[in-house]
C-alpha cells in the first residue's frame, strides 16, 4: 500500500513537472520573440556611436 502511495505521489508530481516544463516553453518562446521585436525596432543610436543593448543607462 505505501508502494502504491509513493508511486502516485512519484506520478503526480513528474505529471506536475511536465505540465510546468510545457508551460514554460511557451513563456521562452514569448520572451525570445519580445527580446527579437525590441532588439530590431530599439532607436537610432544617438550621436552615431553603438547603440547599447542595455538601454540608455
Amino acid at each position: 500500500m505505501v508502494a502504491l502511495l509513493a508511486l502516485v505521489v512519484i506520478l503526480a508530481i513528474f505529471g506536475g513537472l511536465g505540465f510546468a516544463a510545457h508551460i514554460l516553453w511557451y513563456v521562452l518562446i514569448f520572451a525570445v520573440l519580445l527580446w527579437l521585436i525590441g532588439f530590431f525596432v530599439g532607436g537610432i543610436p544617438e550621436g552615431g556611436g553603438r547603440r547599447r543593448w542595455y538601454g540608455r543607462w
